[in-house]
């Protein structure tokens, strides 16, 4: 049985995008189809939106012409992502994802598996879901950087009730190759803790020019091909 915890998102699915830092989200967006997908020609390829809230990623894998699943645990965030995009939609969670072995060409999973029970068991349940060769996306808050979520859950900047196992740089890393993935690309990103008008353009520049900081970065990112 799902506990509140686990549905914490799904209970304010209507406020959801009202209450996202859009700056935060277009910005993964960017890394994502921008730059970490840019060389791949996704059109007609069978791509898994792992834990895909209110569909933004979704939407946008749609529209360059994928197969998309959009999968998360909330009935009523899968009614959000169909206003979005015309992607098939699974209730289903990410430590046990409801499609067999080698399924999906792409898995996009982009800050969730930190909202899980077990991170680790997501990693692999995500391998196990991509075709050999098949291509991850993931992207994660950094563990180094915990401490101030904890502060702005208790100045009640930040409201949030449900998981917090967040993963660690070279933790998460050490996973990906265990769960038989060779790494492609890995990095951190967002320095600044501060998403905004002002402090996103300074955040790329930070990313582009400082590779050397990225496990002191505020998120992870990687792309990694199944063996």
């Amino acid at each position: 049985m799902l506990n509140d915890k686990m549905l914490f998102y799904n209970n304010f699915a209507e406020q959801f995008d009202k209450r996202m830092n859009m700056y935060e989200t277009n910005r993964r967006l960017e890394i994502i189809f921008e730059n970490l997908l840019l060389n791949n020609n996704i059109k007609n390829a069978k791509l898994l939106d792992a834990g895909c809230g209110t569909g933004w990623f979704s939407k946008k894998a749609y529209e360059l012409g994928a197969d998309v699943v959009s999968m998360d645990l909330g009935e009523n965030l899968l009614s959000i992502v169909k206003k979005k995009c015309n992607s098939q939609r699974v209730i289903g969670s990410i430590l046990d994802i409801p499609f067999d072995k080698n399924t999906f060409d792409y898995v996009i999973c982009t800050e969730v598996i930190e909202h899980t029970v077990n991170p680790k068991q997501a990693v692999k349940e995500l391998s196990r879901v991509l075709k050999p060769g098949g291509i991850l996306i993931l992207t994660v808050p950094n563990k180094i950087w915990k401490w101030s979520v904890i502060i702005a859950n208790a100045l009640k900047i930040r409201p949030y009730e449900g998981f917090e196992n967040w993963v660690g740089y070279y933790e998460l890393k050490k996973w990906i190759v265990e769960c038989n993935f060779v790494i492609e690309e890995f990095f951190g990103f967002n320095l600044i803790p501060i998403f905004s008008r002002v402090t996103m353009p300074i955040n790329k520049k930070i990313d582009k020019f400082c590779k050397f900081i990225s496990p002191l970065m505020i998120n992870i990112g990687l792309k990694a091909r199944k063996i």
